[in-house]
């Protein structure tokens, strides 16, 4: 059994027979609903999130914000202050923080690691992401998260925290200032968001108020920026737009497309290791049937499934790096981006609709 099995398997056990204190439970809901936001919207590998939120609140629930997720604590490597400003990633991504803030330039950077690649050694192979916070100085000081892709040097995900008064957190706003606030965090640290069409909404089964706001390039149904708020943190997310998946809806949550899934599905190398159509897979899985059950009949194991749609996540990535040309370091950072994939790639092959993740 592979490590990452026996690891999930183990902590399931465990967290059974543990009970989690209120205060880390809420918490946790704040993660999931994060989570929950992301599983919503179709994403390639190059505007996905590599943290392992997911892993922390399915596998560890009553430590998740004790320590690093899971799929960090296993993949990532610590990074010293000097290591960010000495990546020429990191570096690239603090300073267009500090054009963008200026204050930040005297915020501390509290935590950084790297995964893939190897900080102590620059150059030494592409990291697939780097993660930095950097926090004011202060029991609430000011907070900023950058998750930053290693190979295409984009801001995927940023948190803006604590920029709110305590007893006036951003969520409290009306909705007009709340548009404005994530508005301004989009316009200073990716471009301004005049040509896209927003929409808000509150997110549903939320025991804690939080609204999520789409950007929306014209002619798209996947939104290019997605922004979720709750509390006194703003979270937005790279996502990419385009058109949408040439099947929709290979699985749903509350009645609406799980668009993580549609992207990973959607792949003609898997219609073929299936030998199925897209529309096939579809109707098989509204039976009630996961992808991997589906796969095992026709005698094809998990394993080739995950080997297929990992690869093809992780060429996307590589293609759109390269713009289609090849790179010395091509087969490396495949094969490290393919291992970043496992997890996810199993949570949606395992996956029967319209059940929890």
């Amino acid at each position: 059994m592979p490590i990452e099995s026996q690891i999930s398997e183990y902590l399931h056990q465990k967290a059974e027979t543990l009970e989690c204190p209120p205060a880390v439970s809420k918490r946790i809901e704040q993660s999931y609903s994060q989570y929950v936001q992301r599983q919503r919207s179709k994403k390639t590998m190059k505007k996905r999130w590599i943290g392992g939120i997911m892993a922390a609140a399915i596998m560890i629930p009553t430590v998740a914000f004790a320590a690093p997720p899971l799929i960090e604590m296993v993949t990532r490597t610590p990074m010293t202050a000097e290591q960010v400003k000495m990546d020429a990633v990191g570096q690239a991504a603090l300073e267009k923080l500090y054009r963008s803030y200026p204050e930040t330039k005297s915020f501390e950077i509290i935590d950084a690691s790297q995964l893939g690649g190897d900080p102590a050694n620059a150059g030494h192979g592409k990291a697939i992401q780097t993660s930095i916070v950097l926090q004011e100085k202060g029991a609430h000081g000011k907070k900023f998260r950058l998750d930053v892709n290693g190979i295409t040097g984009e801001i995927e995900h940023v948190n803006q925290e604590n920029w709110e008064p305590q007893e006036k957190p951003v969520i409290s706003l009306t909705d007009q200032e709340i548009k404005s606030k994530v508005d301004d965090l989009i316009n200073k640290l990716y471009g301004s968001t005049g040509k896209y069409k927003s929409s808000m909404e509150p997110m549903q089964n939320s025991d804690l108020k939080t609204i999520i706001l789409n950007y929306t390039e014209k002619g798209s149904k996947t939104p290019f920026y997605q922004a979720l708020v709750q509390g006194n943190t703003i979270s937005v997310s790279l996502i990419g737009g385009g058109p949408a998946p040439s099947v929709e809806g290979f699985f749903t949550t509350n009645g609406k497309p799980d668009y993580t899934a549609d992207d990973f599905l959607n792949d003609e190398k898997l219609f073929a290791l299936l030998h199925m159509s897209p529309a096939e897979l579809k109707q098989e899985l509204a039976k009630g049937a996961s992808v991997v059950e589906i796969a095992a009949s026709k005698q094809i194991s998990k394993k080739q499934v995950m080997d297929v749609i990992a690869s093809t996540q992780a060429n996307k990535e590589i293609q759109a790096d390269s713009h289609g040309g090849a790179s010395s370091d091509d087969e490396r950072t495949l094969e490290q981006l393919k291992q970043s994939l496992g997890l996810k790639v199993s949570k949606v092959i395992e996956h029967k609709t319209e059940t929890p993740w």
